[in-house]
């Protein structure tokens, strides 16, 4: 059995062959093993994400939350296999120190080999800088993070455990503070398609739109800007079929 495994995690084999983890604290995978690890990362978060800033030659990733780190991966990946050449800095809060330091001992896919010596370093040190890259994971509490943070990003990965577990990462007030962080061209992208979970975004400034791709589940790609190529979701009309559905809060 991989090292990797231990009391809180174990790695666990999605649709796509790539690894994912159970987490025993929140009883939840960290990715849809149906859609596959790897796929999600790129088909929900990177892909869409990126397409909408290609005209810039720097940009800011907010990774929410660390995890296994295959949002970070699937970046890197991303950029190396399209030969974009761009400046990029990721910040990324994870709650749990034990999980970074474990992930030395974690099977990737075979596409992220030429990154595993990032993944090695980030794993002792939660830094990683060469030149037109810069990586820091902070270890802690995301929501406090977000409340001290003083950055813009024109990527936001908005990926923690769903609202049923760790609904502090998905509530209204939480959302305002992204509002705060994100640029006003920036794109946030989600796993996350609940109703609830749109609201707290659509109430915080931001337009939904719909993310799909093959073989996959659709996901949320917004932003405060009006995108072209994704599906607008008409949020008044939402609203008005649902009256009675809130978004969640941190006083509910």
């Amino acid at each position: 059995m991989p090292a990797f495994n231990d009391s809180t995690h174990t790695m666990v084999k999605s649709e796509d062959d790539s690894y994912t983890a159970f987490s025993v604290e929140y009883d939840e995978h960290y990715h849809s093993t149906r859609d596959g690890a790897l796929k999600e990362s790129l088909y929900k978060h990177v892909i869409p994400a990126f397409s909408t800033q290609q005209y810039k030659d720097e940009i800011t990733i907010l990774d929410i939350c660390f995890g296994l780190g295959f949002n970070t991966l699937a970046t890197l990946y991303y950029l190396r296999s399209n030969n974009i050449d761009k400046k990029i800095a990721i910040y990324s809060p994870e709650l749990d120190e034990s999980l970074v330091r474990s992930l030395k001992d974690f099977t990737y896919p075979e596409v992220f080999a030429p990154f595993i010596d990032i993944i090695q370093i980030l794993s002792k040190e939660g830094r990683y800088e060469e030149e037109g890259l810069s990586i820091e994971i902070y270890i802690g509490d995301a929501r406090l993070y977000l409340q001290e943070c003083d950055k813009r990003f024109d990527i936001i990965y908005q990926d923690a455990f769903s609202p049923q577990v760790n609904p502090m990462l998905w509530t209204m007030e939480y959302f305002s503070d992204i509002s705060r962080l994100i640029a006003d061209d920036g794109v946030l992208t989600t796993y996350s398609i609940a109703l609830k979970t749109r609201l707290a975004l659509f109430e915080n400034g931001f337009n939904i739109y719909l993310t799909s791709a093959e073989e996959m589940r659709d996901a949320t790609i917004a932003s405060k800007t009006e995108l072209s190529g994704y599906k607008r979701v008409d949020m008044p009309h939402k609203i008005s079929c649902n009256p009675t559905v809130r978004p969640l809060s941190d006083q509910g």
